[in-house]
C-alpha cells in the first residue's frame, strides 16, 4: 500500500514520479539531492496505491533534539501530496489512515507542508487534513506570445521596452561557470536583503543542480556593457516552467535588467512547450514589493497558496516544546511558528 523511496534509489523514484500526470521538478529526486546537501535533512517520496487511488509526496526527514524522532517538512519550495485516479473521500481516507500510519512507524513527530498553487493539490487535502489558505501567487499563461504579453500590466509593458532601449539583451545556457557568477550576484542581493543564513547555498548544492538537475534547469541572465547584471535559475519538468533564485546588482536595477529577463524567459518557456510558468508570491505570502512586482506580469493571475500543518504525536510534540523553552530563556510559545519548537 505504502512505499518509501531514498536517494539511493533515484531511478525508481524519478519513474515513479514521472508516472504522475500532473508531476512538476518539485516531486524528483535531483530537485531534493541539493537540498539535501544543503543539510535540510534526509529526501523521502512516499508513494500510495489502493482502491483505485495512486498518491505521491516528497519530505525532508530532519532530526529532533529527541533521539529516533524526526519531523518533516516539505523541500524548499512547493509540493504536497499529489493524487491521480478515485479521488472519493472513501479513498481519500484512506490514504490518510496509511499516511498518519507510516508518520508514526518513521517516528515522525508533525508535518509541515507547502502546497503547489499551480497543481491545486491543497483543495483535495482540505478533505482529511488541516489546511491553511495563504495568500496568491503569480503564473504566467504561457499560451502564446501574445496571451504573455497582453496579461502583462502596461506598466511593466514600459520597464520591458525601457530596459531594451537600455541595450540590455538576455541570454541563457547552463554549467559552472554561470552557476559560479551566479552566486556572486544572488550572495550580495542576499546581503542587501539582510537574509537568513539558510539562504546562502554552498559550491556543493549549484553542483548537485548541475548535475543532478542537469535536464531540468536553465540559467537566465541579464547583460549590459558585457557582463551580467541579473541572473536566475529557473526549474522545468512535464510542461511547467519555475522561478527558482534570482539576484540583480543593486546599481543597475533602474535598468529593469528582471523585468526584461522574466518576459524573455516566458516567451523562451513557450518555445520549448510549456504551459505555465510560476513566479511564485511574496515573503511570508505578503502583498508586498516582491509579490507587486511578480503580480505585474500577469493581471489575470489568481494562483492559491496553501499550507499544511500537522501533529501525529502530541506527546512528543509537547515535549519538544518544553525541551526548548527550558533552552531557551527568550523562547516565545505564542509564535504562530510550526512545528514550535523550531521557531
Amino acid at each position: 500500500m505504502i512505499r518509501l523511496f531514498g536517494l539511493s534509489h533515484s531511478k525508481e523514484w524519478d519513474a515513479t514520479v514521472r508516472s504522475f500526470a500532473e508531476h512538476d521538478v518539485y516531486y524528483l529526486s535531483g530537485y531534493v539531492k541539493a537540498f539535501y546537501i544543503h543539510g535540510d535533512g534526509e529526501p523521502q517520496l512516499l508513494y500510495y496505491e489502493a482502491e483505485g487511488l495512486k498518491a505521491i509526496y516528497v519530505y525532508m526527514k530532519r532530526k529532533t533534539a529527541i533521539e529516533g524522532y524526526y519531523d518533516s517538512v516539505t523541500p524548499y519550495g512547493y509540493g504536497g501530496v499529489l493524487f491521480e485516479g478515485e479521488t472519493s473521500e472513501q479513498n481519500l481516507q484512506a490514504f490518510w489512515k496509511a499516511y498518519v500510519e507510516s508518520m508514526k512507524e518513521q517516528g515522525i513527530v508533525d508535518n509541515f507542508v507547502r502546497y503547489h498553487p499551480v497543481l491545486a493539490n491543497a483543495v483535495p487535502m482540505k478533505q482529511i487534513s488541516t489546511v491553511i489558505d495563504l495568500g496568491k501567487t503569480i503564473a504566467f499563461d504561457l499560451a502564446s506570445p501574445e496571451v504573455i504579453w497582453d496579461n502583462i500590466i502596461s506598466k511593466n509593458c514600459n520597464m520591458i521596452r525601457k530596459a531594451e532601449k537600455n541595450g540590455i539583451t538576455i541570454e541563457h545556457g547552463k554549467g559552472m561557470e554561470l552557476l559560479d557568477q551566479f552566486t556572486a550576484i544572488y550572495n550580495a542581493t542576499m546581503d542587501k536583503d539582510h537574509a537568513e543564513e539558510y539562504y546562502y547555498f554552498k559550491r556543493p548544492f549549484y553542483e548537485s543542480i548541475d548535475g543532478d538537475l542537469k535536464d531540468n534547469y536553465e540559467m537566465f541572465y541579464a547583460v549590459y556593457e558585457g557582463r551580467p547584471i541579473a541572473m536566475s535559475i529557473m526549474i522545468f519538468a512535464n510542461g511547467r516552467l519555475n522561478y527558482h533564485l534570482s539576484g540583480s546588482d543593486i546599481e543597475y536595477r533602474n535598468l529593469a535588467p528582471s523585468n526584461l529577463l522574466l518576459y524573455k524567459a516566458a516567451l523562451w518557456g513557450y518555445e520549448q512547450g510549456y504551459k505555465t510558468f510560476h513566479l511564485g508570491g511574496g515573503v511570508g505570502s505578503g502583498e508586498d514589493n516582491l509579490y507587486k512586482f511578480k503580480a505585474a506580469f500577469n493581471r489575470n493571475s489568481n494562483c492559491q497558496f496553501s499550507i499544511g500543518k500537522e501533529i501525529f504525536d502530541q506527546t512528543k510534540y509537547n515535549e519538544l516544546v518544553a525541551m526548548r523553552a527550558s533552552q531557551d530563556e527568550g523562547f516565545n510559545q505564542d509564535s504562530q511558528f510550526f512545528p514550535l519548537y523550531r521557531s
